[in-house]
């Protein structure tokens, strides 16, 4: 049921050089989150809780928390990439727990969306 979301949310969503896709992954263990350039279809930055400073950090990788921190680090990436703006893919999954903590962290960190 979550493809079908996600292959839905895909036919309107698009990242375009001037605004890349935001795309989240979640797993059980683990959060992942990309910014893609679809008209190239390269990945320009990227995050996730697997992260070797991550890791050390944190206790466990499939929590608000995590999700958080790796929200933190995509808009730091980004910015440093010279990302300000991009469009927001949740992959099918409900905007609420982890995924609402990465993209509000996102936005903390100066990411528009």
């Amino acid at each position: 049921m979550r493809r079908r979301i996600h292959l839905r949310i895909r036919k309107r969503v698009q990242g375009r050089a001037q605004r890349p896709r935001l795309s989240v992954f979640r797993s059980l263990k683990h959060i992942y989150a990309q910014i893609i350039d679809d008209t190239r279809a390269r990945t320009l930055v990227s995050a996730s809780s697997l992260d070797t400073e991550l890791r050390q950090t944190m206790k466990s990788g499939g929590n608000v928390a995590a999700a958080r921190q790796v929200g933190r680090i995509l808009a730091e990436r980004a910015k440093a990439a010279g990302i300000t703006q991009v469009v927001f893919d949740r992959g099918g999954y409900a905007y609420h727990g982890r995924v609402k903590a990465l993209a509000e962290a996102a936005r903390e960190g100066g990411l528009k969306f």
